[in-house]
């Protein structure tokens, strides 16, 4: 979910701020001036982390690797690499926070800079300008934090909250504005100057609103720090706990970037096995094994089965299934698996090693000594992708397009789109993981759990908007949120 573009006006139009005045002499001089100080900064503070650079290549060249690994929290971390994104986020803190005597320790002083911020400000201290003392005094108090995106005018500035202590900030940032959206976070320091904020350093990385119950993890772990004290976190803190908070930035990172982890409906990594058996006959396998397909008809079963011309059992297919589902409660079933029984040969497909597992001994259990095990065989989830991908077959290519003709019957859809919005709404009553095992129901009756229960819902929003659901058919968010009695979104 996207801010609401911004109308531009032109120079002799009224003024979109409803002042009455003239856009050209009222929002469009404060726009020149805030844009004629941010240009200011910029540039100043490309001029002294240039600088500062050519100083630490003298001075802690042998050191970049160290401080690679203490930002990192790890002695082996991935190889450093000079022209790398998140080197957007590491040249600000080796050259202004960097400390090796406090590096590990969890915890760094307030008001202290860096080692080699501390070293260039000893040796440059007789030419540094007001403006870089202030850079440099900014490095130094300001914490590096987790900030939301509230709103955002692209090419212009961001609304932002720092989602750790609750303070809230506009800051003039013309790169980033262009790409960052409602529900984004991220890690950034956040400097205050001549009536301005801007950021010092952002990490290059969009944290999605899904990952925002990990940041609501930390400020509770921070608070608790603090609560003996009888007060509320402040800015000084979180400089106090830089690492912390830096090892929850590097935890969501590794997180975003991690191969993706498919799994069933069971939570079992997918893992897709064959199990094969040699049978003595079709039709006392198919009589044995028929009541795995909970809830069908034995005839039904045998609806698109084929038998030989005295009237035998020759094959058939049909699914394993189970009653309900424990992730979805609007399913009366699920699909366990296929099974193909076809003159002696009984072959299973499975998605998961238990299934796997469960479904050699049913078959064991249900058929006895009239059934042999051949072989069972498995393929991964990256195994399967890296195949080449075989061409639709026709029959393939006519059921989608059969389905493509389903969909334009206005029942059809609106019963798939019923189905959809029930099994959204059904959400609000599940067991989530990242509410710690309560439903959003449960989890809304505390400000944490209603602060986590938006951002899931305002990714939800965000997938839907960009195409996640086919054909048109999608779930009303609204729908689910009135049943949560949380506001409606706005778009």
């Amino acid at each position: 979910m996207s801010s609401a573009p911004r109308v531009q006006a032109g120079r002799n139009d009224p003024c979109p701020c409803g002042s009455g005045k003239k856009y050209k002499r009222c929002c469009l001089v404060q726009q020149a001036t805030a844009y004629s100080l941010w240009a200011q900064h910029h540039d100043g503070y490309d001029h002294l982390t240039s600088d500062m650079m050519r100083f630490a290549e003298q001075k802690f060249a042998y050191e970049l690797d160290i401080a690679w690994q203490d930002f990192n929290l790890t002695d082996c971390p991935e190889p450093f690499e000079f022209d790398a994104p998140e080197n957007q986020i590491f040249m600000p803190y080796f050259l202004f926070h960097w400390d090796p005597d406090k590096a590990g320790s969890r915890q760094r002083s307030p008001r202290r800079v860096g080692v080699v911020a501390r070293w260039y400000m000893l040796e440059k201290s007789g030419s540094l300008s007001i403006l870089e003392r202030t850079y440099l005094d900014q490095a130094a108090v300001q914490p590096v934090s987790f900030y939301e995106i509230l709103s955002s005018i692209p090419g212009e500035r961001l609304k932002v909250r720092d989602v750790l202590i609750g303070t809230e900030a506009e800051i003039l940032e013309r790169s980033a504005s262009r790409s960052l959206r409602q529900g984004d976070i991220v890690y950034a320091q956040a400097w205050n100057l001549d009536g301005l904020s801007i950021f010092g350093c952002c990490a290059p990385l969009a944290i999605p609103p899904k990952c925002k119950a990990s940041v609501i993890e930390l400020r509770k772990k921070l608070q608790r720090r603090v609560k003996k004290q009888n007060r509320n976190l402040s800015a000084e803190d979180l400089v106090r706990y830089a690492e912390d908070i830096r090892g929850a930035y590097l935890d969501i990172r590794d997180e975003l970037n991690a191969p993706p982890r498919f799994c069933n409906t069971d939570g079992d990594p997918l893992v897709f096995h064959t199990v094969t058996f040699r049978i003595e006959c079709a039709a006392a396998a198919f009589e044995a094994l028929a009541p795995l397909a909970f809830g069908r008809q034995r005839e039904d079963l045998l609806a698109d089965a084929e038998f030989d011309k005295a009237g035998a059992l020759r094959s058939v297919t049909f699914d394993w299934l189970k009653k309900g589902n424990s992730k979805m409660p609007t399913w009366d079933n699920t699909i366990l698996g296929n099974i193909k029984i076809s003159g002696h040969s009984l072959i299973v497909e499975v998605n998961s090693e238990k299934r796997a597992i469960r479904v050699r001994a049913e078959i064991e259990k249900r058929l006895g000594a009239s059934a042999t095990h051949q072989s069972s065989t498995a393929q991964t989830m990256d195994e399967m992708l890296a195949k080449p991908r075989k061409r639709k077959s026709a029959q393939e290519r006519l059921d989608e397009e059969a389905f493509e003709d389903m969909l334009r019957d206005p029942e059809v859809k609106k019963h798939l789109q019923d189905n959809v919005q029930k099994q959204a709404e059904a959400w609000a009553y599940q067991k989530i993981p990242a509410l710690g095992g309560r439903t959003p129901l449960e989890a809304i009756q505390d400000p944490d759990g209603r602060e986590i229960v938006e951002a899931l819902l305002v990714q939800w929003e965000r997938a839907a908007s960009e195409g996640v659901y086919n054909q048109g058919i999608r779930p009303e968010i609204g729908a689910l949120r009135r049943i949560l009695n949380l506001p409606t979104a706005v778009s």
